[in-house]
């Protein structure tokens, strides 16, 4: 299993090449005031403008905002719109663009009308032109995507059907990525989805995996076998569908089809959503991630420039909250030592298709080796579970004097991490019978065990799950600091220490 934030450590190392139809959006923010006495139309006050690059130049945006470089080919046409993009991108430092010039066309161009009090869209004018970009263009593109495919970990294809990805463009970019062993990552709108043959991902939504496989998408099955009919079609290794609120559905050939529900947030504008999943995808597998864990990391990110306004990005700290969140309940109330309690909050995450995980331990005086494991535990899973030996228990296994702290102290600093989610306190002396009532999907211990030695492993892997092991922090144990405490003179016994 691929730790995601580990690989959000990586990202940084990774260069990303994306060739698709760069745009300028321009948002006008204001209030409707009243109706227009010219025509029965509304007049909007404005009160500010706002103009980002958008298009495949946001996918663009979004790989550099998560601190990876990317390089950009596109085509502008001779204006101030293309000189406006040109010089936004020349503003990133982690975006080298290749900017193509064609006096034959205009740079296309969105303009939103929004309502500042309702975050809704009031209108949109448009100025573009769809058809495809002539042979010598075609020319430029395809040798500076060549050029720049070398020093690449994943290639995207950003189609908005804007005439720069043509048939000829596609195609030659797809085949020197193969050559090259690239995942090339598309988001389609061809007209054909077979110019796309032979890419590693490719992202539909719903309407245009309907419209293109000619099958009903009703239900989560639907839409799994018309993305496994698309993907056979396309022949592509994975295809994603994203799904808006309902979140995404990813088919991997040979694999069970996996539903990453959405993550329930404030939407305040969609505008971009799209750019950020391609973008967050590219650079998760560029990085080393694996399909499901790229696509949970996309999901992650969808949902923080969904509460944003515009076309957003995200950063990796946002990123990282988002995969870590911190607590939705109080401390309090995610400590359980009713397991009836704890069985009624696991049932709630698997109705919702939330992959539960479960570590344990003592815990008896936190420290950083703790803590991250604790972060790498929750980074491999939706919601973590973490089993707390009662004070018995401790005793039994670490022997008198300990613990230092008793099971409420301890419950109360595990519970404030926002790595976090369940601590459920168990009396036995190993966390098997909590394993089994729990039934989590992925079982995580630290390196110092060896894996046919975790307790739970079969009960785990019986089910499908994974066991695994993460590096402990050297230098750092709880009966070190005990230890220590004990001999340097500063006070009683550690355990004394702790009543008073």
């Amino acid at each position: 299993m691929f730790d995601l934030a580990e690989a959000l450590k990586l990202v940084a190392a990774q260069r990303i090449l994306c060739i698709g139809d760069v745009m300028l959006d321009d948002f006008v923010y204001g209030d409707v005031v009243r109706v227009s006495p010219e025509a029965p139309t509304p007049i909007i006050a404005v009160r500010r403008e706002e103009k980002v690059v958008g298009g495949a130049g946001n996918v663009a945006r979004n790989i550099a905002g998560l601190g990876a470089e990317c390089v950009f080919v596109g085509v502008i046409g001779d204006d101030e719109a293309g000189q406006r993009i040109d010089a936004e991108f020349r503003r990133l430092a982690t975006i080298e663009p290749h900017l193509i010039v064609d006096r034959a066309r205009p740079t296309t161009r969105k303009a939103r009308f929004v309502s500042e009090h309702y975050s809704t869209h009031l209108l949109r004018a448009d100025w573009e032109m769809s058809a495809a970009v002539g042979e010598a263009v075609e020319d430029g593109i395809i040798a500076r995507a060549r050029g720049a495919m070398a020093g690449a970990g994943a290639v995207v294809l950003s189609d908005y059907a804007k005439g720069v990805l043509t048939p000829r463009v596609i195609r030659a970019v797809i085949d020197e990525a193969r050559r090259q062993k690239k995942p090339v990552i598309v988001d389609p709108k061809a007209h054909d989805y077979a110019v796309y043959r032979g890419a590693t991902v490719i992202t539909p939504n719903r309407k245009e995996l309907a419209d293109h496989t000619r099958r009903p998408v009703a239900t989560m099955a639907e839409i799994a076998s018309a993305a496994a009919d698309l993907a056979r079609v396309v022949e592509c290794r994975a295809v994603l569908a994203t799904l808006s609120e309902e979140g995404m559905l990813l088919h991997v050939e040979g694999v069970e089809p996996v539903h990453v529900p959405a993550d329930a947030v404030k939407v305040r504008d969609v505008s971009g959503a799209g750019d950020t999943v391609v973008a967050t995808l590219a650079t998760m597998l560029a990085a080393g991630a694996g399909f499901e864990d790229a696509v949970r990391a996309a999901n992650a990110a969808a949902s923080v420039v969904v509460g944003k306004r515009g076309t957003a990005t995200v950063t990796p700290e946002e990123l990282r909250a988002r995969i870590l969140p911190a607590a939705a309940l109080a401390a309090e109330e995610k400590i359980v030592f009713d397991w009836a309690v704890a069985d009624e909050r696991v049932r709630e995450w698997r109705v919702r298709d939330l992959r539960v995980g479960f570590t344990n331990g003592c815990f008896d005086i936190l420290h950083p080796g703790h803590v991250k494991v604790l972060a790498q535990a929750r980074a491999l899973c939706d919601r973590l579970v973490v089993g707390l030996n009662s004070d018995a228990s401790v005793t039994r296994l670490k022997g008198e004097g300990r613990p230092v702290q008793d099971v409420q102290a301890r419950a109360d600093v595990l519970a404030a991490l926002e790595a976090v989610d369940l601590v459920v306190v168990f009396e036995q002396d190993t966390p098997l019978e909590l394993i089994e009532r729990i039934r989590p999907k992925i079982l995580v211990k630290g390196g110092d065990y060896r894996i046919e030695d975790v307790i739970g492993r079969e009960v785990v892997e019986a089910e499908g799950g994974e066991v695994v092991l993460v590096d402990l922090l050297p230098g750092h144990s709880t009966t070190s600091i005990v230890r220590r405490s004990a001999g340097n003179g500063k006070g009683p016994p550690a355990r004394a220490a702790a009543k008073t």
